[in-house]
């Protein structure tokens, strides 16, 4: 199987981290600063928005200069016990191997709920009195909830990476790929990703893949394409993937909620799965999949979220011979269209609402429910009055088609 270039280009060193020039810069002069000794702020918080380059960063970091990095997603450590037997000991002795200690607690966001105030109160004794540099990560670092632990802690932001930036990545790709890319193709995808580096790297790979050359009409099509196409390569690569592992990683092809491929998947298996056993043995895996989803929002143990994804993907692939009658399309979730539509006439209403509600001196809820109805009947009955309404109400064009659609 083809590796991702998302996982075959991931920085090694902190020079090949795309973007946040400055950033890297002080992430050095924070770890130079432990040369005489343990600084005042042992700990450094990287933050910013998800895919920015905070977790490589660090490992990039460990890398550089040859340090033993100790390694754990904050949120499978939700215990007071269970974060002193990850960092307590590594923050306080040295290695066997005589290397410099690094100890990363990433996604610290995934920290939530009673359960886990005892293992952030931990982090931030340990935090305080550290032997070893100490990196974290979180998407907000001015959550309420880090308010002591900023307190010990060197804040840096990470920002999205430029157009430019991520162009240049691109580009080095490209070159030791052995692909020649015209710079418009490139800057292209760039654009359309809006400072996401994994996207552009994805669509990179999909675009150029058995390419020698890469040239603007092979991806001129992004610029108006539907993200309806990324879902659609998505589920037909969990759907009928050679095996397991083809299925998990078909996840990281492009950058898709989980709870919407689910509720993808869910509509799609009837139409594909044919087989009345086969069906229920995929909707099983799906069942399973849907009872983590649940586990993750009650608990907040986003330790739960591997069992999501597998039951999801290769639960799902493996459970049918993947004989399909011929070409099958696949369809929008019935379920989320609904919605969607339900919540654009609750904003509708809403909106509405407030204009009379301004007129008649009442509340949006009481407008709706006293008020509108006769308006209703007005429009419906008498189109002179509807338009004096529509001006005496300050309605828009969209609103006056809903009200007399209704």
């Amino acid at each position: 199987m083809q590796a991702q270039w998302t996982q075959k280009y991931r920085p090694k060193t902190l020079s090949e981290v795309v973007g946040n020039e400055e950033t890297k810069k002080r992430i050095l002069q924070w770890i130079h600063s432990w040369r005489k000794g343990p600084p005042k702020k042992r700990a450094l918080f990287l933050y910013g928005p998800p895919g920015t380059g905070k977790t490589v960063s660090a490992e990039a970091l460990a890398n550089d200069l040859d340090m033993e990095l100790v390694q754990s997603n904050a949120s499978d450590y939700r215990t007071a016990e269970a974060v002193e037997r990850f960092a307590g000991r590594a923050s306080k002795y040295g290695t066997l191997s005589g290397k410099k200690r690094l100890i990363l607690f990433d996604e610290l966001d995934g920290i939530t709920g009673t359960a886990d105030r005892g293992g952030l109160s931990v982090i931030t004794d340990i935090v305080k009195k550290t032997g070893s540099p100490i990196v974290l990560t979180a998407n907000n670092a001015y959550d309420p909830r880090f308010s002591t632990l900023r307190n010990y802690c060197e804040l840096i932001e990470f920002k999205k990476p430029s157009r430019t930036d991520i162009t240049k990545h691109l580009a080095r790709i490209c070159s030791l790929e052995g692909i020649e890319a015209v710079d418009t193709a490139i800057k292209l995808i760039a654009e359309r990703v809006t400072g996401d580096v994994r996207s552009a790297v994805n669509d990179l790979q999909a675009l150029a893949q058995g390419k020698k050359r890469l040239t603007y009409d092979d991806v001129s099509w992004l610029a108006t394409r539907d993200r309806k196409d990324i879902i659609f390569n998505v589920l037909r690569a969990i759907l009928y993937a050679k095996d397991s592992l083809a299925a998990k990683d078909a996840t990281d092809m492009a950058d898709i909620d989980l709870d919407m491929l689910l509720e993808w998947i869910y509509e799609n298996l009837p139409y594909h799965v044919k087989d009345p056993k086969e069906l229920a043995a995929t909707m099983d895996m799906l069942a399973l999949a849907d009872i983590y989803r649940g586990r993750i929002a009650s608990t907040q143990n986003w330790s739960f979220m591997r069992y999501f994804i597998d039951f999801m993907t290769a639960g799902v692939a493996t459970s049918w011979s993947k004989k399909a009658p011929g070409w099958v399309p696949f369809r929008f979730p019935t379920r989320i269209s609904q919605m969607s539509t339900s919540r654009a006439e609750r904003q509708m209403l809403y909106t509405i609402g407030l204009k009379i509600g301004k007129r008649c001196h009442v509340s949006s809820v009481r407008a709706v429910k006293e008020i509108l109805p006769f308006v209703h009947v007005m429009f419906e009955n008498n189109s002179g009055m509807a338009t004096d309404l529509s001006k005496y109400f300050d309605l828009d064009e969209d609103m006056v088609s809903y009200l007399a659609e209704k």
